[in-house]
């Protein structure tokens, strides 16, 4: 075995030149990899030698004058498992090197290593082939602004593993991209490549799969704010997932769905369960999606009222880990609902813009909370008042007085309060509740007991005559 702990010995050392950080280690580690990953070095030498050895031993074996058969047989063996070590080692040393291109930010250089490994892929078994691919395209993913390099080396991969016959692969690259549509908001394109995988893979019964494709029809028919049809989605791959075994993070996401569904029809209080048990997942296995889930889960809490709650979750030992620039989001937004500032509100939207506004799970939510906030800071400002200037409103709340005359408006028309706008002399009227005369609805439940006399006497008539 002498080969094999020469090709590990070298990709021990071009992974320690890796991990040192300074260029002309990180220059003598590429080089090193690229040998033993797709050079002259790493085919001709090793694995040509184990190739021949083997290609000897079967020589033996089928002529039977040199060896005996069980001494061919048992050189085989061991040839054979020299040249899968030296594969795996290779493969290895294919996934360290796109580490490294990752974290160089060379995006060049890995869709070059795409093409020249294509040599290792006819050699390699088609699951390592897909494993290294979907490698490669997740180390391109990891850095920042290559939304559309991604979506070019999807389609690509997904046409060679359409001419090669890899239909394994060809089906992940393709939800893989699905994916991208669906984060560039391509959502028509993303829903037909949706409804081709789902043909395909219901067809094989790939249970897996099938859970991440529904969890994705879900996500964009959300998107598209239409959900019936996305509820529907998210059963359907429950219901798959419950089948078999799922991941841990795939089982977040499913909860985490489940709970942007219900906080949609406003039950807050079970969508805060979703995104708990959603976090609880991510926790376990230490996924960096926690950070979102607990977001969510403070936005459940400040939309159902509660906002003095956010503090004690977030000073949890889990709370306090996964605390990042979203989760501080969240509690400006919950001192600025118990505060009732307006002011605040809108400082921290602008603030936070990219976690919140740009956020389709959280910005229709705070829209609604931002409304609610300002009607219920109007009602008390006007509550004093018989006939109140609307500038004087709009200065005390701190906002532009067309807006606040819009909303004003809205709220007499909507029978949040009694009043009229005089917009000659710019002043809210605000009238007294009307009292209701309770000898109105005593009449009216005399009526409606008279005309259920009445049909029961006519029933009974008839009865009669016939």
């Amino acid at each position: 075995m002498a080969e094999v702990e020469v090709v590990e010995m070298r990709l021990k050392r071009a992974k320690e030149l890796s991990a040192c950080g300074e260029d002309a280690a990180w220059m003598e580690a590429e080089e090193e990899l690229r040998r033993l990953t797709i050079g002259d070095d790493a085919n001709d030498g090793d694995g040509n030698r184990a190739g021949i050895a083997a290609s000897h031993a079967g020589q033996s074996l089928g002529g039977g004058a040199s060896l005996p058969a069980t001494h061919a047989n048992k050189k085989a063996k061991v040839s054979a498992a020299r040249a899968a070590e030296i594969a795996k080692a290779r493969e290895d040393a294919a996934l360290t090197l796109a580490d490294l291109y990752a974290a160089k930010g060379s995006t060049a250089k890995l869709t070059q290593l795409l093409e020249d490994l294509k040599p290792l892929f006819a050699a390699v078994p088609k699951a390592k082939t897909a494993k290294i691919v979907r490698a490669i395209i997740d180390a391109v993913a990891r850095i920042p602004g290559t939304t559309e390099l991604q979506l070019k080396l999807c389609r690509e991969q997904a046409e060679w593993a359409r001419e090669e016959k890899r239909t394994f692969l060809r089906q992940r690259i393709e939800a893989r991209l699905a994916s991208l549509l669906f984060q560039t908001k391509d959502y028509p394109g993303s829903l037909s490549l949706i409804g081709t995988l789902l043909r395909e893979v219901k067809r094989l019964d790939d249970k897996l799969l099938l859970v991440d494709i529904h969890l994705l029809e879900s996500r964009v028919h959300h998107a598209l704010r239409n959900f019936p049809k996305s509820k529907a989605a998210l059963t359907a791959a429950r219901t798959a997932a419950n089948a078999i075994y799922v991941p841990p993070t795939t089982q977040a996401e499913i909860d985490c769905q489940s709970g942007t569904l219900h906080a949609e029809e406003k039950d807050y209080k079970t969508a805060y369960s979703y995104f708990f048990e959603g976090f609880e997942q991510y926790n376990s296995v230490e996924e960096k999606k926690a950070g979102p889930a607990l977001k969510y889960m403070l936005l459940c809490k400040i939309m159902s009222g509660r906002a003095d709650e956010v503090t004690s979750i977030v000073n949890t030992k889990a709370g306090l880990k996964y605390a990042d620039s979203g989760v501080e989001a969240m509690q400006a937004i919950a001192s600025a609902y118990k505060n009732r500032s307006l002011k605040d509100f809108q400082s921290t939207l602008t603030k936070f813009q990219q976690e919140l506004t740009q956020d389709i799970i959280v910005h229709s939510h705070l829209s609604a909370l931002y409304d609610k906030m300002l009607e219920q800071n109007i009602c008390r400002l006007i509550e004093p008042y018989s006939c109140v200037e609307i500038s004087h409103i709009a200065s005390l709340i701190e906002l532009p007085v067309n807006e606040v005359e819009k909303k004003l408006s809205q709220m007499i028309l909507d029978k949040v309060f009694s009043g009229t706008l005089d917009q000659g002399s710019g002043n809210l009227v605000v009238y007294e509740d009307p009292e209701i005369d309770e000898a109105y609805k005593s009449a009216i439940e005399t009526f409606e007991t008279l005309e259920t006399v009445v049909d029961t006497l006519m029933t009974r008539s008839q009865k009669i005559v016939a």
